[in-house]
């Protein structure tokens, strides 16, 4: 009796070792993975332009010559002279509404010389094509003696890979043949200064909505 009561023992003991051996290298099974995000930088880049025009100042292009961002002109009566304002966006820029502001000197001198109805130089800027920028009216800041027209592009433009060209805001000015050398002599040193901005479409519900932004203070 003894001798089996000795045997079970050292069964129960054998199974307890095994049991604590079991135990002693068990491990949690477990697994890791990582999610790395890298982070670079949006543009929005753009450049703005014209043809290079003959320097006596009547407006003749140069097409072997490169785009510059300043002309000079001689004005006369009943003449057109090249101007051309381009924007291109660059390469890599985000999707981005795109406007031009043009802004002319002399408004006061301009609005008598176009009485009764004032100046409305829409119609001296040849080769407009409203399809392509669309005129959101113009102001006159009567302090600094400016009119200043706005031109919105008709739709978001991006440049993933290259850049993009868009179409000229118009192709020539023309100084109407009716003008006569006094009234001319008025608007001496007058200035037509075009600006080029850009936004990104991103986080806007419109392009209203993208230019508030870009001109609140």
């Amino acid at each position: 009796m003894k001798t089996r009561r000795k045997a079970l023992f050292l069964v129960l003991c054998a199974v307890m070792l095994v049991a604590a051996s079991v135990l002693g290298t068990m491990a949690y099974l477990t697994s890791t993975d990582e999610v790395k995000n890298t982070f670079t930088v949006g543009k929005v880049a753009i450049k703005l332009d014209e043809a290079k025009t003959d320097s006596d100042g009547y407006g003749v292009p140069d097409p072997s010559a490169p785009r510059v961002q300043e002309n000079d002109y001689k004005l006369i009566p009943g003449h057109k002279y090249s101007k051309d304002p381009m924007v291109t966006v660059l390469n890599g820029s985000e999707l981005s509404y795109i406007r031009m502001i043009v802004t002319v000197s002399k408004a006061d001198e301009l609005d008598a010389i176009f009485s009764p109805d004032g100046a409305s130089l829409i119609s001296i800027f040849g080769g407009y094509d409203s399809n392509n920028w669309i005129y959101k009216g113009n102001v006159k800041d009567e302090v600094d003696n400016t009119r200043i027209y706005t031109f919105w592009y008709k739709e978001m433009v991006g440049a993933p890979s290259a850049d993009v060209a868009l179409d000229a805001l118009f192709d020539y000015i023309a100084v109407p043949g009716n003008i006569t050398n006094a009234q001319l002599a008025t608007i001496e040193g007058m200035t037509i200064t075009v600006n080029a901005h850009a936004i990104q479409a991103d986080g806007f519900a419109n392009a209203a909505a993208a230019w508030t932004a870009f001109d609140s203070p």
